[in-house]
């Protein structure tokens, strides 16, 4: 066993997302379904995440990653296009001691998001570590059947 399954309670903790494009957004999403105060770093984003920030959702940085941005965050998720800024991210914060996820690339993780099934109150996470997110994704599907 590579990652230790936890959930973890990020209700009004601050959380980083080092990107702006379709992927940073899910990952937004997915964060402040779960409560946390979402800061975005990026020199552009989406339409969806310039929407939130419009609203005052989320905060947005429209410039690129800076060690300073990591400052008191407790998790962090690099979601760029550029894998020697994702690397970066992932150094920094585990130096620091921030949970940090680099999307598609786990070697450079200290956690996985896994597929979700969100059956409130009941929650289920499927993850193969990131070796096969799409076997994770079929195992989410075939227990929203079993799952009301």
């Amino acid at each position: 066993m590579v990652f230790l399954p936890l959930f973890l309670k990020l209700v009004g903790q601050p959380c980083l997302v080092v990107g702006g494009g379709a992927v940073a957004a899910r990952r937004v999403a997915l964060l402040r379904k779960a409560g946390g105060r979402v800061v975005v770093v990026a020199p552009e984003v989406n339409s969806d995440l310039a929407e939130l920030a419009g609203r005052g959702d989320i905060t947005h940085h429209a410039r690129p990653f800076e060690a300073a941005d990591l400052d008191n965050m407790k998790l962090v998720i690099a979601a760029t296009n550029a894998v020697e800024i994702n690397a970066e991210v992932s150094r920094i914060a585990q130096e620091r001691s921030i949970l940090v996820n680099v999307v598609d690339n786990p070697d450079l993780c200290s956690f996985v998001v896994p597929s979700i099934l969100d059956r409130s109150p009941v929650l289920v996470a499927v993850t193969t570590g990131g070796a096969s997110p799409v076997l994770a994704r079929q195992l989410r599907t075939r227990m929203e059947t079993m799952i009301p």
